[in-house]
């Protein structure tokens, strides 16, 4: 009895479980194969994508900003930021440039003005820019150099232009300016261009420059060559020791005619942004230095120049026929010209 027991339990032991269907455990596999095929599908879509805005914010980062990027919603509407075609302001390109414009007349102390603007590490003011006739011999032209200055591509000695905060020039009455006041004042208020009027109260005294410097242009006093500005007491010696003859005939209208043409030039652009600056205020006040570049909205700084002043003193001293200019001038509203000084 045990033994059949015996071999009844062993038996049992032997019997095999029963194989499953080929066909299940293929199915089986086939899904576990699409399962992780759609999971690495999943994950590398992501990483595409994820490589897709990275490489879009890389070409945003290194695409140039544009003007409207660089200009602050509450920026001053007279800042700048040009674009010039001939050079690249890189790291300057979103600083921003205020535009002006120096008008004066010849022998007002311009020249001398420019430089003490020019000394400011972020001003770049370009000179006499129409003194070519090709660009002043009609309101076009005049307006195509303007856009060239402004927009940094006028390159002189004086261009400080990739990263300057203030680009002007200086402009003379009788160089177009008043002929095309309508298109330039208009030209002015559309581009933000703050004018600077520099004048000079003795008007007598600018005669006495414009006779002399005009005389030096033919005798070239200064060894065979004309400067109209020195840099030593010596040329400026050499220079005021010729004293020219004042048509006394003509005197007082010469100088009122100076006076009015210094009086329609304000009014032709009163309705710009403008300031008016005298030389005698520039040479007794050196704190009017700080209005101009508050007006051009400069970081302050002491200016300097290396000009050096031909005509001092008394004006009796370089006028060949100061008795008749002297009694010419007697009860005229030009009478303070004689005695005025500094």
């Amino acid at each position: 009895m045990g033994e059949d027991l015996c071999f009844l339990n062993k038996g049992l032991l032997t019997i095999k479980i029963p194989k499953r269907s080929p066909l299940l455990m293929r199915t089986m596999v086939l899904l576990f194969a699409m399962a992780c095929g759609v999971y690495m599908c999943s994950i590398c879509l992501r990483q595409i994508s994820t490589d897709s805005e990275i490489k879009i914010q890389d070409i945003q980062v290194i695409q140039m900003p544009s003007s409207r990027n660089c200009a602050d919603i509450s920026e001053h509407p007279f800042a700048h930021y040009p674009k010039p075609e001939t050079f690249n302001r890189a790291e300057c390109t979103c600083n921003p440039v205020r535009f002006f414009a120096i008008l004066s007349m010849q022998r007002s102390g311009s020249g001398w003005f420019e430089t003490l603007l020019n000394s400011h590490v972020n001003v770049s003011s370009n000179g006499e820019i129409f003194t070519p006739i090709s660009r002043r011999d009609n309101a076009s032209a005049v307006l195509r150099t303007l856009d060239t200055v402004y927009n940094l591509d006028l390159l002189t000695s004086a261009s400080k232009n990739e990263c300057a905060a203030a680009v002007g020039f200086k402009w003379m009455l009788n160089q177009g300016l008043m002929d095309y006041h309508e298109d330039i004042s208009e030209y002015f208020n559309r581009r933000g261009v703050s004018v600077i009027f520099l004048f000079r109260r003795n008007l007598l005294r600018r005669l006495v420059s414009v006779l002399a410097n005009s005389y030096d242009r033919y005798a070239k006093l200064l060894n065979g060559t004309h400067k109209s500005h020195v840099h030593t007491e010596e040329e400026a010696q050499a220079l005021s020791n010729y004293k020219p003859i004042i048509n006394s005939t003509s005197l007082v209208s010469d100088l009122q005619l100076m006076r009015i043409s210094a009086s329609k030039a304000v009014e032709y652009f009163n309705g710009t942004r403008y300031m008016i600056v005298y030389y005698e205020d520039l040479i007794t006040n050196r704190t009017k230095l700080l209005d101009v570049q508050n007006f051009l909205f400069l970081p302050p700084t002491d200016l300097t120049s290396r000009q050096v002043k031909i005509h001092k003193g008394p004006l009796s001293e370089h006028v060949k026929n100061w008795d008749e200019v002297n009694k010419t001038l007697k009860g005229t509203p030009y009478e303070s010209f004689l005695l005025a000084d500094y």
